[in-house]
């Protein structure tokens, strides 16, 4: 049965959802990602479902790309379909604001249905689904079918090849390579807290790098700044999350984690030879108390009811590397319901124009600000911040550009929802 088939007459619509859903659950196992396309266009009909196109986001999330099956084999970014971008058109809203969005068809045609492909909330792309006179049933079969898609790209993308191509407009470095490998993805959220990152350049990043993970109500994130911006920085930084997890899933707390990552840099490097300043922090969700200590890094930046701003002060230690035998300070930070918490590198705040001006801490935060008062999900507030940064910049950043971003107990998650 191909998708313009029909099922069988007298089979019930939640029967032809369930042969649709369990057909690709089962086809789905011995499938390479370059295959999805072709037994999603098998199953997909019977739920009365049309031509079903597969799009994904490049690594910047500035276009989406139609997987094919066909064309992702080639360079980077090579494909033989259609390309749309991000800003500007009806599956880039459905993939910025997270909605569902319809184009009515003319004459005869089928309506062409925009979704959301999601990973929990991460946003992967979307799903464009043909349909004629869909009504609510058939709605929540093309929701069923997106989410059944999104859990199939995600199993099958970290072995794909084929993925890394098809996400990447332009060759990428050996640092970079290491880091995208090595970090967590993007967007994160549960019923009470999201988090969100985003990294510039995606293509030549090499000092910079983010973690986060979820242990019972702990939420433990971490975000590093390696000296240097090439491959040895990447090693360096890859060295620090790597140590850091070790620590953490040990049970180590956060001072004793930054002191253990220290050991591991010197012994590895020398003293005084490679250095890396970072964040250590952990926030209990059960009741909102935020816990870092700062390895000679950026003050975090708290942003209270889309209006108050503040940085969280606490005595730093010297970076990571240097053994100057400065101690390390735990501090706590009570936050409220709906707060968000955003640690950042400098390549954010310190990034110039070509008058030589900074972007700076207050515009940063500004549009921070800005982008909640326009009740932007988390994720999409970050993306449009870093091509802010980049405008700013002329398209050329000169160090790494990072930011991890928490908000505890606000409503980010919900708008991540269809």
């Amino acid at each position: 049965m191909t998708n313009h088939q029909v099922a069988m007459p007298g089979t019930s619509s939640a029967s032809r959802v369930e042969l649709m859903l369990s057909g690709l659950l089962e086809a789905s196992h011995l499938t390479p990602l370059e295959q999805v396309p072709a037994i999603v266009a098998e199953h997909a009909g019977h739920a009365g479902l049309g031509e079903v196109l597969i799009y994904l986001v490049d690594l910047q999330q500035e276009v989406l790309r139609q997987l094919t099956g066909r064309g992702e084999s080639g360079g980077e970014g090579a494909t033989e379909a259609g390309e749309l971008r991000v800003e500007g058109t009806l599956a880039g809203r459905a993939f910025s604001e997270v909605r569902v969005l319809c184009k009515a068809g003319a004459g005869d045609e089928p309506d062409r249905w925009w979704l959301p492909l999601l990973d929990g909330t991460e946003r992967l792309g979307v799903l464009c689904v043909s349909a004629k006179d869909a009504d609510e049933r058939t709605q929540r079969s093309m929701l069923s079918l997106a989410t059944v898609i999104a859990f199939m790209v995600v199993s099958k993308r970290f072995y794909s090849d084929s993925y890394a191509r098809l996400v990447r407009s332009r060759p990428m470095n050996v640092a970079a390579e290491m880091q995208w490998n090595q970090m967590a993805p993007l967007t994160f959220a549960t019923s009470g807290v999201v988090v969100a990152a985003v990294v510039e350049p995606a293509y030549e990043v090499g000092g910079d790098a983010f973690d986060y993970a979820i242990g019972g109500d702990i939420i433990h994130l971490s975000l590093f700044d390696a000296m240097g911006h090439d491959v040895t920085a990447g090693l360096t930084a890859n060295l620090a999350v790597a140590a850091c997890r070790n620590n953490r899933r040990q049970g180590v707390d956060l001072a004793r984690a930054s002191e253990a990552i220290e050991g591991v840099l010197i012994a590895e490097f020398g003293k005084d030879t490679r250095f890396v300043t970072g964040i250590l922090a952990r926030l209990d969700t059960s009741n909102g108390v935020f816990s870092w200590v700062n390895r000679g890094h950026h003050l975090p930046v708290v942003i209270r009811g889309g209006r108050w701003v503040t940085t969280l002060q606490c005595p730093p230690a010297h970076p990571m590397g240097l053994d100057l035998g400065i101690p390390v300070t735990l501090c706590h930070e009570q936050l409220e319901p709906g707060d968000r918490v955003l640690l950042y590198s400098d390549g954010i705040t310190e990034a110039r124009n070509r008058h030589g001006q900074e972007f700076g801490l207050t515009r940063f935060t500004d549009f921070i600000i800005r982008a909640t008062a326009d009740g932007l999900p988390v994720p999409e507030t970050l993306r449009r911040l870093i091509r802010n940064v980049l405008s700013y910049h002329d398209g050329n950043l000169q160090d790494d550009a990072t930011v991890l971003l928490v908000e505890w107990h606000g409503t980010a998650h919900r708008r991540l929802r269809l």
